[in-house]
């Protein structure tokens, strides 16, 4: 108690002068320095060449210290390492994910960096690195990319493996369209369907049915489609055989595609109908088939049908796909309109699609209005538009549809009106309008369009009041068909969800959950990613 407590250092004043305490600077004193530094770097340029050196360094020093960002060779050569993984490991999904680094890395590709993953993944003296590296195009050597950013551990992977060799004829047939070498990839696309036929293997499925689409597009661009048609087939019995059920899928599709091409809907529907079914495995190849089936059913007069199909094709279609949905927009809405439906305006405002869709909301005006004049100027106004679509013939039908609309309309504003004033109202131009008038009217009650009499003594058209459509069973079929579809969209949902496979046997280490998760956030990445050539 009665002894003194120790001084304490802040109690005893110091000699040394107090350091100020550290401050961050300010913005405008930030932007001061970085004018005073501009100044500073403009005198070095024009002052001496020692100065300028100087500057140099510096710049040097600053870009050393940034990381390199991975080179595309490098890339490429991960790709591959999954490629082997997957094929050793007989592990189909990771194939898959080859595919989707590969689609990301499409845009960087360059004919050096192809030579050089060639001449990495393929034996120098086999025949598909001779074949492929006389396809890919020369570059200089002054402009070689030094792979700055190749791993500590040296990448390498086993030679003669048929995964490998089908990936770089896949590699190779992309840059080559990418490049608009078309001839050059005509003839990479005839030798990988070649070396394909010699495989059975279900790792190799994943690259393969990549490589049909890429063969069918590149003579679809050279105007050479007909020709690969009984190749196509041949390759279809072939993956029938294998129980390659996503090979079938995308050859189906192409297969509906080539007869499309050329208007051969029957033939289409014959092969469609008596093609094997089973469960879809690929959503963007699910969502071609629902489009063509579409245009099959609309072509056949099945309009229900036909609008079912292509507005489920339109909406599991990925927003990246806009060609795609726009396409299935437009049938749509002449399917919708044949049924005598009138589509929301919201259809048209879509994001990206309203300056695609302007033709047919004309059109769809036109139909709504029931003005026949208006119907053919939008016609006229739009023939190419609707030519390079192929819907004009479908718009030629459209026009008992407007007759009807406006009869329709007719008969709401009017309790007796004579069939000459309806010949005058509809505009028709024929030598006895009056007797036209009179057979459409008798056509429109007789389809239930409009709730009327014709009186022919009197030469009118008598209409019945309308009734409260609440009284009917009108309401209560529009809920149950809500319903319905709520229903069937909950189980397709619940059907699309994967799970690991033996999920409920064995438990998950620590190491392939990170494996796992990792691979899901790459595929919703890629997901996001993905190229609308793909459509």
């Amino acid at each position: 108690m009665g002894l003194n407590p120790k001084p304490s250092r802040m109690n005893k004043p110091s000699l040394k002068p107090t350091r100020p305490a550290h401050r961050r600077p300010s913005s405008a004193q930030q932007n001061i320095k970085q004018r005073k530094y501009r100044k500073h770097n403009e005198k070095q340029r024009r002052g001496s060449p020692s100065s300028e050196g100087k500057g140099s360094d510096l710049l040097e020093a600053e870009v050393t210290n940034q990381p390199a960002p991975p080179s595309t060779v490098s890339d490429l050569k991960e790709i591959a390492s999954v490629i082997e993984a997957g094929s050793l490991s007989k592990e189909v999904r990771r194939i898959s994910r080859a595919v989707r680094l590969t689609v990301a890395l499409r845009r960087r590709l360059a004919a050096r960096d192809v030579s050089a993953f060639l001449a990495f993944a393929l034996p120098p003296s086999s025949e598909a690195y001779t074949r492929l590296t006389s396809l890919v195009p020369k570059e200089d050597d002054t402009e070689m990319d030094i792979d700055m950013a190749a791993p500590a551990t040296q990448i390498s992977i086993k030679h003669g493996l048929p995964e490998i060799e089908i990936y770089c004829y896949l590699l190779v047939l992309i840059f080559l369209i990418d490049q608009k070498k078309y001839d050059d990839a005509k003839a990479c696309a005839n030798a990988s369907i070649a070396r394909l036929k010699n495989l059975n293997r279900r790792t190799v499925d994943v690259l393969a049915s990549r490589l049909y689409f890429y063969y069918s597009y590149v003579h679809e661009l050279t105007n050479s489609l007909a020709e690969i048609r009984g190749n196509l087939l041949a390759l279809h019995r072939m993956a029938t055989l294998h129980r390659d059920e996503l090979g079938q899928e995308t050859l189906l599709n192409l297969l509906l595609r080539n007869y499309l091409h050329y208007n051969l809907y029957d033939q289409a529907e014959k092969l469609r109908s008596k093609a094997p079914r089973f469960e879809a495995h690929s959503n963007q190849q699910f969502c071609r088939y629902l489009f063509y089936l579409g245009k099959i059913r609309t072509i056949q007069l099945e309009y229900t049908d036909a609008k079912e199909s292509l507005l489920q094709a339109a909406r599991k279609a990925p927003i990246t796909a806009r060609g795609f949905r726009i396409q299935c927009n437009k049938w749509a809405i002449i399917v919708r309109l044949l049924l005598g439906e009138i589509p929301e305006r919201t259809v048209f405002m879509q994001k990206g699609m309203k300056e695609a869709l302007t033709p047919y909301f004309e059109l769809t005006n036109a139909v709504r209005i029931g003005d026949l004049e208006l119907f053919r100027a939008v016609a006229d106004k739009f023939a190419s538009t609707f030519s390079a679509d192929r819907t004009r013939n479908l718009i030629v039908r459209l026009r008992h549809n407007v007759i009807r609309t406006g009869l329709r309309n007719i008969s709401i504003s009017y309790s007796r009106i004579s069939l000459a004033d309806i010949a005058k109202k509809l505009r028709l131009d024929s030598d006895n309008p009056v007797a036209d008038a009179e057979s459409i009217v008798a056509k429109a009650i007789r389809d239930g369009a409009i709730d009327a009499t014709i009186d022919h003594a009197n030469g009118w058209m008598v209409s019945k009041e309308t009734g409260d459509v609440y009284s009917t069973n009108e309401p209560q079929i529009a809920f149950n068909s809500r319903i319905a579809f709520c229903l069937n969209m909950h189980n397709e949902a619940v059907k699309a969800m994967r799970f690991p496979p033996n999920s409920h046997k064995e438990k998950e280490s620590a190491e392939k959950r990170r494996e796992r998760l990792q691979q899901e956030e790459e595929l919703a990445k890629h997901m996001a990613e993905e190229d609308d050539d793909d459509f």
